[in-house]
């Protein structure tokens, strides 16, 4: 029954299957409380498998009363990658014939029970990505059997000591990264097993800023080696260059890096290190970000392959460091990159051409640099592109009208801070992904178009159970990167990465856009940042402004905007930031407690009254609110009719007089009609 799109909860009838050995739901929609019946009843269960459902309470209510021969016969638990809570129960250290328990990825606390020593059998140890706290149990080291363990990213303190490893000599793989944990063990400790992989980051390896030498003494047997942020210093020894897998990222390392041939992931991020980028062979990631390193790019690119050799090169991360030069013309040897970060470096000259060979690239990070000139047609050839960022160069041109029709999976792009200029044309609209969109202080000129509503990723209700992994996190084959973009909402400017894929902006302030603000931009009901300021904008707000329920930002200073501001501000709770300042702005502010709590200087430079400005809103500062006005309005066109009305009695009134005395009176009508008849006379001599 695994991954067939079941639903719903699980009954407890499923406790009647007493013969039942093997049950796997796994890779469902399953939700709800695990049926206690299970572990009570099914006494014959060897594999149980739950993952990747949506099961949620607390792990005690279902493993909290187990059988004695559930306890003997079970031998697999999956509950992973579900939404249980909770503590470990001591029956978990309670199994007889338990093989490999994995409970990863789920909302777990407490502490990790200390009998778990008794579970004689364990193999695979899987607790990764919860909330466990307290120390790691010494019981833990008399697990003869196990072969690998995973706790990272819990919130486990205090000290691991040699008695954690007495008895593990089948110990191959110890992940371990994100804890709080502090390694003890003597200088001249030799451990009982052979690691092949090895991940301690955050730990204190308490050796003061050395890497532990019995490290060194597995050389021959590590794959991988993960001391990122455990406070290491000097220089790398030579042996780390021959593990195939190192991340020594957020140390104090420092010097120049020789060649590599035999590494092929290579994270050493936030430290130190200076000199030239290194020569490298069969490299499958480089992040060198945050350092010092120094020259050019071709020696790097160009000069490490062959003319017939393509890379197998998937991540390159350069950004934050003193890179100078053009960047090279031989990016068609690496058609198997996928996230590329040059970023805030020297770079000048143009884009190369050779960019459009990057068919399978899906971020693109060129932003603050010194590069000019156009965005190439090249680049139109990078279909899986999810991400741009050109920021703060000198592109010139405009946006490519291709760039709305041959990327239709982009989500972030942002150009902000060049020389663009020219219209936003209509065919970005076609980018219906797009969640963030900065083109802010470039000389964009032009109406906004109306098609904007086709950006329907903005009117999307988004989560991260749905979207907090995909196309902005990337799997560097044994490692894990998450996206970053900054964005700036509410005058600051703000670096997202965990929640990336829920940030919706739109941010078009500084340029010479103008007209009217498109009543087809309210659509975009699940907008969180909206910034038009410094622009010619004319006309009213969009009396339905306040349909945008998940704006926390809204910024229209210095514009040309008249009219009212909508009572439809009422409406905006969400909103936390507003700025309507240096407009042609009229009348009463809407009342509400979120529009009186923001400063008066988001509202000055307008004909505007009523808090939180001091002034009031008497006859003379203008119309009190857009009821008021109606209200006034209405009296000023009842005084009107009823003037109309008595001037139209007057003359009838007046002229039935007339005619009943001329009927009534002969001698009268007679003096009319010679009257008339002379003044007839007395006309047509003229004609």
């Amino acid at each position: 029954m695994r991954n067939n799109h079941l639903q719903g909860s699980l009954s407890n009838d499923i406790a009647n299957l007493t013969s039942l050995n093997t049950l796997d739901l796994s890779w469902n929609h399953l939700s709800g409380e695990i049926p206690r019946g299970i572990t009570a009843n099914l006494c014959k269960m060897q594999k149980l498998y739950f993952s990747r459902n949506n099961f949620q309470g607390d792990l005690s209510y279902s493993f909290g009363n187990m059988s004695d021969c559930f306890l003997g016969s079970l031998e697999y638990l999956d509950l992973s990658r579900n939404q249980l809570s909770g503590n470990l129960t001591t029956q978990f250290g309670e199994f007889k014939s338990l093989k490999t328990i994995d409970l990863g990825f789920n909302n777990l606390s407490g502490a990790i029970p200390i009998n778990i020593g008794k579970l004689s059998s364990l193999e695979t140890l899987l607790l990764a990505d919860n909330k466990l706290s307290g120390n790691l149990p010494e019981s833990l080291g008399q697990l003869s059997n196990l072969e690998y363990i995973m706790i990272e990213d819990n919130k486990l303190e205090g000290v691991v000591s040699e008695i954690h490893f007495a008895n593990l000599t089948k110990l191959k793989y110890l992940y371990a990264s994100g804890n709080h944990l502090t390694l003890k063990v003597s200088a001249n400790w030799i451990p009982p097993f052979e690691i092949a992989e090895l991940t301690l980051g955050s730990w204190d390896l308490g050796e003061g800023g050395r890497i532990p030498t019995w490290i060194e003494k597995q050389k021959l047997n590590i794959d991988k080696l993960d001391l990122s942020g455990t406070g290491i210093s000097g220089i790398v020894p030579s042996w780390i260059w021959k593990i195939d897998y190192v991340d020594l990222s957020h140390n104090q390392l420092h010097g120049n890096i020789p060649f590599i041939s035999d590494t092929r992931l290579i994270y050493l991020s936030s430290n130190r290190f200076n000199g030239s980028l290194p020569q490298v062979d069969h490299l499958l990631a480089l992040d060198l970000s945050n350092n010092s390193f120094s020259g050019g790019l071709s020696h790097f690119l160009c000069n490490m392959l062959s003319n017939e050799t393509i890379s197998g090169l998937g991540f390159l991360h350069l950004w934050g460091n003193q890179l100078t030069g053009e960047i090279p013309d031989c990016w068609m040897k690496y058609s198997f990159l996928q996230y590329l970060n040059i970023g805030n470096n020297m770079f000048s000259g143009t884009i190369p051409n050779s960019v459009g060979f990057l068919t399978g690239l899906t971020s693109l990070n060129l932003h603050n640099n010194e590069i000019s000139g156009q965005i190439p047609f090249s680049m139109r050839n990078c279909t899986r592109l999810v991400k741009i960022d050109l920021a703060n160069n000198d592109l010139d041109g405009s946006i490519p009208t291709w760039m709305g029709t041959s990327l239709p999976e982009l989500m972030i792009l942002i150009l902000r801070s060049n020389n663009l200029s020219g219209e936003i044309s209509p065919d970005i609209c076609h980018l219906n992904h797009l969640q963030i969109l900065d083109l802010s202080d470039n000389r964009f000129s032009g109406i906004i178009p109306r098609c904007i509503d086709n950006f329907t990723a903005m009117a999307t209700k988004r989560s991260l159970a749905e979207y907090g992994t995909g196309e902005l996190d990337f799997n560097t084959y044994l490692g894990f990167f998450q996206d970053i973009a900054k964005v700036t909402t509410k005058r600051n400017e703000i670096q997202y990465d965990t929640i990336l894929a829920l940030v919706t902006n739109i941010d078009l302030s500084e340029n010479n856009l103008s007209g009217d603000i498109p009543k087809e931009l309210t659509s975009l009901t699940e907008l969180r940042s909206l910034n038009l300021s410094g622009n010619h904008f004319t006309g009213i707000i969009p009396s339905n402004i306040g349909d945008m329920k998940q704006l926390e930002s809204l910024d229209l200073s210095r514009n040309s905007l008249s009219g009212e501001m909508p009572n439809s501000f009422r409406g905006m709770s969400t909103l936390n930031y507003l700025n309507v300042s240096y407009n042609n702005l009229t009348g009463r502010i809407p009342e509400s407690t979120q529009l009186r709590g923001f400063n008066a200087s988001s509202f000055i430079g307008n004909d505007l009254c009523g808090p939180p400005l001091t002034s009031n809103c008497s006859s003379s500062d203008g119309p009190k609110n857009r009821e008021d006005n109606h209200e006034s309005g209405d009296r000023a066109s009842s005084k009107i009719e009823w003037l109309y009305v008595f001037v139209s009695l007057g003359y009838a009134v007046g002229l039935s007089i007339f005619c009943t005395t001329l009927v009534l009176k002969k001698s009268w009508r007679e003096a009319y009609y010679e009257f008339m008849e002379d003044m007839w006379n007395r006309v047509s001599v003229y004609f």
